[in-house]
């Protein structure tokens, strides 16, 4: 079955969704210096009204071994919080009924097709590249194309998503958690991310689907570039990435996936952060821009300040 490999790869899937569009024209402007969040991967959050600090790490959902770290600070920040909250509550990887209904939520509705939205000569060209990756299109043709088009972005084959070479921040940290026995939640539902490639049209994905297959032969190694930037711990360089694009579909793709989740993250944080200190995990590509999780919170009152800031010099590995 095409869905056989990891759940690691579909969660990764997001994390690439914020920062890296095919359809993108050029990069974001830079924010000012003056006002550019350091490069930190994590922050304290503090509040009056808080029994206890609170912590935001950003993840990338998916990173070769050789390079996974967690940033100086981040085991003792772990240890004073009483439960740690993903993007979506882990555990409901281990649910039939959840799994079932993602898969669902990842296929057209309506019997709408790859053969349908896409003409001859396109439907071949991404026929082309997904059987190149072992992904035979008999078994790809009513996938909703936005996740295709991420997977493509991505640029890597399925069997090295699954491999012990790589790894994912979320089931670390998640093990991590069952090994404490702290408590794991989500921001939000799995069904609620499935449901998120329903709000783009099928045509614009399947556009965008063609132009993240034809990006794999003209531009750079996006999953390496984002690594790049993530060891580095440069939070601003990431939301830079996600560009500009004058195509309206990919103004909506990035509402979407990055600024509308992050504004609904908020109250969710704040309710949860009443009760007890929490330890955040979500995409890194969430934490900076104008509209990123840390101004937001800022903007609500609370006072967030990095843990460690990265230096040039080797990171202390896992």
């Amino acid at each position: 079955m095409f869905f056989r490999f990891s759940w690691s790869l579909i969660v990764s899937l997001f994390v690439v969704s914020t920062i890296s569009l095919s359809s993108c024209k050029g990069p974001k402007a830079a924010q000012a210096d003056s006002d550019r969040l350091p490069d930190a991967l994590l922050w304290k959050i503090e509040h009056k009204d808080l029994p206890a600090p609170s912590y935001l790490f950003g993840t990338i959902h998916i990173i070769p071994r050789e390079d996974f770290f967690l940033p100086v600070g981040l085991d003792e920040a772990f240890e004073k919080c009483n439960s740690v909250v993903f993007e979506f509550d882990i555990n409901e990887m281990s649910d039939i009924g959840s799994l079932m209904g993602m898969l669902t939520g990842l296929m057209m509705k309506n019997g709408m097709t790859l053969k349908k939205l896409l003409t001859r000569e396109e439907y071949d060209e991404v026929s082309a590249y997904f059987e190149k990756t072992g992904l035979p299109m008999m078994l790809l043709n009513r996938v909703k194309p936005m996740f295709l088009s991420m997977l493509a972005d991505v640029d890597m084959h399925p069997d090295a998503m699954q491999s012990d070479d790589n790894v994912s921040y979320e089931l670390e940290l998640f093990n991590k958690a069952n090994t404490s026995s702290k408590s794991v939640s989500g921001l939000e539902t799995m069904s609620y991310q499935m449901s998120l490639f329903d709000s783009i049209p099928y045509p614009d994905q399947a556009r965008m689907l063609v132009e993240a297959v034809r990006g794999t032969n003209t531009e750079s190694d996006v999953f390496d570039e984002t690594v790049s930037l993530y060891t580095s711990q440069n939070i601003e360089g990431m939301i830079s990435m996600i560009g500009e694009s004058t195509g309206a579909e990919s103004g909506d793709f990035e509402n979407v996936l990055l600024r509308n989740r992050n504004r609904n993250w908020i109250p969710v944080m704040e309710r949860k952060m009443k009760k007890d200190p929490v330890f955040f995990a979500v995409g890194a590509g969430h934490l900076a821009g104008e509209e990123g999780v840390i101004r937001l919170l800022k903007k609500a009152g609370y006072h967030l300040s990095p843990v460690s800031v990265y230096r040039p010099v080797s990171p202390r590995r896992f």
